[in-house]
């Protein structure tokens, strides 16, 4: 008896003298998929000062104590999600003006118009996601219309993958553009020599120029409308592909002072100030802002014929499309940007471009190791140009791109070129990873989307029956880890996000079902019913 007395003392000793550690944040009873190297699966997470502090198969809750406890009740768990291609403050501007995304006809788009010049009476009209691929009469549509509803007021509505706009004749006259009108890296879209409206590429510039600029109270609102959308979603991370100085810098301003908190990869544009000013800097990094690579275009979009490609469209004779920097170019500002410690990322959708980055990418990298320059898109490439990605280059490809492209792509390239076309599964292969991304506002902001069509190659009514060039689908592991763990590790920052591991940021998404295990047809119903920043729920 008296040995049971003593055992009970010490024991309750032991306990008084070793209390539990408090924490921020404990959240137990939980799928949890670490996405860490062995991509393990845990029960419960700790989270203090913001960071992972203890990740589980046991209730931690026996370790440590808190005030904020959480019964995940069995529901799934993921890092938080990465899109490693989206353009996030245009996303917030696209708020602010007339959204065309998803309409059906050109007559459509003038009853939008229409509508939000009534409501806003904007001086210059603004909109932006039209594409004619998913209209019963796919030519280009021309400002005749437009014309007529508006003479006097400016009129610049944006092709879905901002590659093209459409303007009235207001908007030309202010921009300069007439018949005579010379353009490189683009073109004046004219039928039977008369200008029909449609500007791709380059000459969209001269429509910016005079395009009213957004005031910092209308930056600031598209900047915190974007966030809401993102953290919705679950995503936690953006990598912004083409930012302005003032724009990175009114970012920084906000995480700052607490209005804005998601993270944000920041690629800066490629413009003579915005070069001059960060590859002298060099790297700008906090907790929430990376700014350390320069995006640049190499042509245009494979909707509007801009991409350029090695061999004519098939779809419309004698026309490559354009490179928007020329090879000359290219190779001059890849010996810029390897000679810092900025990464170079580029917007290659034809063939023709990507060769052309390629191997601007070879030659500025020879000698020089673990830089993770990026092809952004890396949509169609030739059978024998694959094995360039195996030198260290990473493909940051959009799964979601080959679902909305897939009904007409073969049009454009043909049967044969269209199989080095959306090639995913290939492009790791050859790369060991690929950074997956949106490219909203061109597509849906939904990670989900992107998961299912990586993995189901498909459309939201099952189209095509087996998927689309099948073999080219992910696996759902490389799917999560792309918008993870390889996105992360494509920013150079998979030492602090990425995964569920100690010592990483505890960014992290509760979803609604199993995103390993339910039925594929399920997966765009998912949704994010809890995300978590730095251990702050957001959502």
């Amino acid at each position: 008896m008296r040995k049971s007395i003593g055992f009970l003392f010490l024991t309750l000793f032991f306990f008084a003298c070793n209390p539990k550690e408090e924490v921020d944040l404990i959240v137990y009873n939980a799928n949890i998929y670490t996405v860490d190297e062995t991509f393990s699966k845990a029960t419960s997470i700790a989270v203090k000062d913001g960071k992972f502090v203890e990740v589980s198969e046991n209730n931690l809750t026996q370790k440590y104590k808190s005030k904020d406890l959480l019964d995940a009740q069995g529901n799934t768990i993921v890092p938080g999600l990465i899109d490693a291609h989206c353009h996030f403050y245009g996303l917030g501007l696209n708020q602010q003006v007339v959204d065309l995304v998803g309409t059906k006809s050109y007559n459509e788009i003038l009853e939008k118009v229409e509508a939000f010049q009534k409501e806003r009476q904007s001086s210059f009209i603004l909109g932006r996601g039209w594409d004619q691929n998913d209209w019963e009469d796919k030519n280009f549509p021309t400002k005749d219309k437009l014309d007529e509803m508006f003479p006097q007021t400016p009129v610049a509505l944006e092709r879905v993958d901002g590659h093209a706009y459409l303007v009235n004749q207001k908007a030309l006259d202010m921009a300069g553009i007439t018949d005579k009108t010379v353009v490189t890296g683009g073109e004046i879209v004219k039928e039977n020599g008369k200008i029909i409206g449609v500007l791709v590429d380059s000459p969209m510039a001269m429509v910016d120029a005079v395009m009213p600029k957004p005031d910092r109270k209308t930056q600031i609102q598209a900047l915190k409308d974007a966030e809401k959308l993102c953290f919705d979603y679950g995503l936690t991370t953006v990598n912004d592909a083409g930012l302005h100085r003032s724009t990175i810098e009114l970012i920084d301003s906000l995480q700052n002072t607490g209005d804005l908190s998601i993270r944000v990869y920041a690629m800066v544009s490629n413009t003579t100030e915005n070069l001059d000013h960060y590859l002298e800097k060099g790297i700008v990094k906090t907790d929430k802002l990376n700014v350390r690579s320069v995006k640049v275009y190499g042509d245009g979009a494979l909707g509007s014929r801009g991409a350029a490609l090695k061999a004519p469209y098939s779809d419309k004779e004698d026309h490559f499309g354009a490179m928007i920097t020329p090879m000359d170019q290219m190779e001059a500002l890849a010996e810029r940007i390897a000679a810092t410690e900025y990464q170079m990322n580029t917007h290659a959708i034809g063939d023709s471009a990507n060769i052309v980055v390629l191997r601007a990418y070879q030659k500025a990298l020879e000698g020089k190791s673990d830089r993770r320059w990026k092809v952004e898109h890396a949509q169609v490439i030739s059978e024998m140009d694959f094995d360039y990605f195996k030198n260290g280059i990473i493909p940051s490809v959009q799964p979601t791109h080959a679902t909305s492209d897939m009904y007409w792509a073969e049009d454009r390239l043909g049967e044969e070129r269209v199989k080095g076309a959306y090639a995913f599964k290939k492009l790791l292969g050859k790369a060991g990873t690929v950074a997956l991304g949106t490219d909203f506002p061109v597509e849906r902001v939904s990670p989900f989307l992107t998961f299912y069509a990586a993995v189901a190659r498909k459309d939201l009514e099952n189209y095509p029956e087996g998927g689309f060039q099948i073999q080219d689908a992910l696996s759902r592991e490389e799917t999560l880890k792309g918008m993870t763990i390889w996105a992360a590790h494509s920013n150079f920052e998979e030492n602090e996000k990425g995964s569920i591991e100690i010592g990483k940021w505890a960014d992290f998404v509760i979803l609604s079902d199993d995103i390993m295990n339910v039925p594929e047809d399920n997966i765009p119903q998912l949704k994010a019913e809890q995300v978590f920043l730095s251990g702050e729920q957001v959502k």
